[in-house]
């Protein structure tokens, strides 16, 4: 899949000014549309809780699949979480922290330490030189090559499917945020703490009402469903075929949005359950629109159209994707190093 765009060129002509000026457009949070979104997604969470309080007088298989389906929701919770993130989701910045933090909470995720590392994330997107902070570990060929066995060992556990789609995510939500950072300021740590501290406070209540094993049946499975499917959503929105990669003297940040991210083109129920974030070349164009505006953003000008959209079921090519290929300019699979030694 390969990208007819020249990004390099429009950056500086004047192209760049057109593109900018139909971003600029789009950058105006709703607040009735920010409110709503809220609405069609905790009103569901908040039902789902309730029917499966009731079904456990029944059966867990009533409970289970009502607890995959509020993993599926808690996905969208997360964009509404991202947005605010991003100061797009509504205007107020104190509407967008309060709501954040809030989302958060559902999402087991200390919004002040996320927002920084997401920050890295979006100021490094494809650049090899920058990458290790809010990416999925990515090697190129030479690098794993000189690697120690067990650094290599380490590179192709984490990139194993079931590690990296199943037990990562429950990782990451349930222990690795609990800490934050040794590189995190004042502001980020206490972001930590008082997640952690709230995070006890549901886990207490919710366990008095469903008993404690009941609530941590539920909510596992739902961060299991809600973590898998973000860190795919994540995975095939910067490894796929064609992505974009350079060092950092010829990394450039449109290339890196058009190029480097991609076009997620879901059915539309998938779409509103992620949050339309499978736009997410626009998203790296400019953070500041809100999700609810994205897909309108893309069809605003042909320069976004003509980035070639990844399917439902072209996506999963990405998972023979394991390392990044300087030469050839490409990602590539551990296959690859068996056609390096024959030659």
């Amino acid at each position: 899949m390969t990208n007819v765009l020249n990004p390099t060129a429009i950056q500086a002509g004047p192209e760049a000014a057109a593109w900018k000026e139909v971003v600029r457009k789009y950058q105006k949070p709703s607040t009735w549309r920010a409110l709503w979104q809220i609405v069609d997604t905790l009103v569901p969470i908040g039902g789902l809780w309730y029917l499966m309080y009731l079904s456990l007088a029944v059966s867990w298989w009533l409970v289970v699949p009502l607890a995959v389906l509020m993993g599926a929701l808690l996905v969208r919770v997360f964009i509404i979480f991202h947005d605010c993130g991003h100061g797009s989701f509504f205007k107020s910045t104190a509407a967008n922290d309060t709501v954040g933090f809030l989302a958060g909470i559902l999402t087991f995720t200390p919004y002040y330490h996320w927002r920084w590392e997401h920050a890295i994330h979006h100021g490094a997107a494809g650049d090899l030189d920058r990458r290790g902070t809010g990416d999925v570990w990515t090697l190129t060929v030479q690098e794993y090559l000189e690697s120690s066995r067990w650094r290599k060992f380490a590179y192709r556990l984490a990139r194993n499917p079931f590690v990296l789609f199943v037990l990562a995510p429950l990782y990451l939500f349930v222990i690795q945020q609990r800490f934050p950072s040794t590189k995190s300021n004042l502001r980020e740590r206490h972001s930590v703490y008082a997640m952690n501290a709230a995070l006890l406070g549901m886990v207490v209540g919710l366990s008095c009402i469903f008993g404690l094993w009941a609530y941590l049946l539920i909510q596992l499975i739902a961060l299991m469903v809600a973590g898998g499917a973000g860190v795919w959503l994540f995975y095939v929105q910067h490894q796929f075929e064609g992505v974009y990669w350079e060092r950092g003297g010829d990394w450039s940040f449109v290339a890196a949005a058009l190029r480097g991210s991609s076009f997620y083109k879901l059915p539309r129920v998938l779409q509103w359950f992620s949050g339309n974030i499978g736009f997410h070349h626009i998203h790296h164009l400019s953070p500041r629109i809100p999700n609810y505006n994205l897909e309108k953003c893309h069809r605003a000008d042909p320069l976004f159209q003509a980035v070639k959209p990844i399917t439902f079921f072209s996506s999963f090519k990405s998972l023979a994707f394991r390392l990044w290929d300087e030469k050839g300019g490409k990602l590539v699979g551990f296959r690859h190093l068996k056609n390096l030694r024959r030659h």
